[in-house]
């Protein structure tokens, strides 16, 4: 699966969602983002559908990131039927990702 890149208009529908929905929130200035993204990717190519992969830059879309109170990235969130359920600050490995995701099937 491709990941979903989040905007304003895009957000609400994508989260609210009953399968899991990892946010990947983020900044193009961030070299910490930069080093997760290949991570991201992968991750989002190896779904099969019983989660979703998105991306939220942070700059363009600051209203959705204070109401989730992301203060540094980058956060990966997971989403399930429209609540983050589950976060996880800077960069990590490919499988703790995975096993934070697999938690919320």
């Amino acid at each position: 699966m491709d990941v979903i890149h989040l905007d304003e208009n895009n957000f609400d529908s994508v989260i609210n969602s009953d399968v899991p929905v990892l946010v990947d929130f983020w900044a193009a200035w961030c070299a910490p983002c930069m080093m997760i993204a290949p991570t991201i990717e992968k991750i989002a190519e190896e779904s099969d559908g019983t989660y979703k992969i998105a991306k939220l830059n942070v700059d363009e879309n600051s209203k959705i990131a204070g109401t989730y109170n992301i203060m540094s990235i980058p956060t990966l969130g997971i989403f399930k039927n429209g609540k983050m359920v589950d976060s996880m600050i800077g960069v990590a490995p490919k499988q703790q990702i995975l096993d934070m995701i697999k938690k919320h099937y």
